[in-house]
């Protein structure tokens, strides 16, 4: 029978793919190297989230702040392209997986677990927007904590920091 590590990450979209950040937002190209290798060398598999930012707004989008994100839309969206990953989920715990960790991206609007970027106030378009990295999650890994809650599945929550992924 083939070896099975039977361990389990799951990991921002970003973690694994930069090109679905805000133009000018990478700080990196690709995959965050100092993230992904260990995990690839210690057999954990990954399962890649979805970006919830891209696949509502798209790829031409500005960067927004977590007041921007919280509405009632776009938290529909996050756990409507979360439902096939959770199922998923469940069906590696149900098999014995051990579910290890939820990797975000500190200061992510919307994948941010111990940071997010707060401040919009309303207006227009600002062209150098004014945030401030806030403590708190972002909306997505909010909707994520609360989908994984709903089905007992506790799995501990870890970032990158978004400004220094690589340290």
């Amino acid at each position: 029978m083939p070896l099975r590590g039977r361990r389990i990450v799951v990991v921002a979209h970003c973690v694994l793919n930069s090109n679905s950040k805000v133009d000018g937002l990478a700080n990196y190209a690709g995959a965050i190297r100092s993230t992904v290798a260990p995990l690839v060398e210690s057999g954990v598999g990954i399962v890649q989230l979805p970006c919830p930012e891209a696949t509502f707004l798209g790829m031409k989008r500005w960067g927004m702040t977590y007041e921007q994100y919280d509405t009632p839309a776009y938290r529909r969206h996050c756990r409507r392209i979360l439902a096939p990953v959770i199922h998923e989920l469940v069906a590696f715990d149900s098999a014995g997986y051990s579910l290890e960790s939820v990797i975000g991206i500190d200061n992510s609007p919307s994948c941010g677990v111990n940071l997010t970027c707060r401040g919009y106030t309303g207006g227009e378009i600002e062209t150098v927007p004014t945030s401030t990295k806030s403590p708190g999650r972002g909306v997505f890994i909010e909707e994520l904590q609360a989908l994984l809650a709903a089905r007992s599945l506790a799995i501990d929550f870890q970032a990158v920091d978004e400004d220094e992924p690589e340290a």
